[in-house]
């Protein structure tokens, strides 16, 4: 099983817990590009492992994950006033069905 691991902030955590947020948006730096390409091409996940904070207790949540774009930031409809960079460029990491939430 492939799984991507990424760390939030609470409020984007219980957005996403909640069902609200679809989309996780994550800036195009060379950081990201090598966690998320594989081979030249956006790698594909089974699912996305979310933790709120760096705490070994920390929050943790498994959410289906349905797909990787790449856009611009002018293309892009934020979800709950998240405040994206102009002329830059963005990941957007597709949430599917929570499937399991621990507190």
């Amino acid at each position: 099983m492939k799984i991507l691991h990424l760390t939030l902030n609470k409020k984007w955590f219980d957005l996403i817990a909640s069902g609200e947020k679809k989309i996780e948006y994550r800036e195009g730096k060379p950081y990201w590009e090598k966690r998320l390409f594989k081979n030249n091409e956006l790698a594909q996940f089974d699912e996305v492992h979310f933790r709120n904070g760096y705490r070994k207790n920390a929050p943790f949540m498994r959410v289906q994950f349905v797909g990787l774009m790449i856009t611009h930031a002018s293309l892009c409809h934020p979800e709950h006033g998240e405040e994206l960079k102009p002329d830059t460029r963005y990941f957007l990491i597709m949430l599917g069905d929570v499937l399991e939430v621990r507190r």
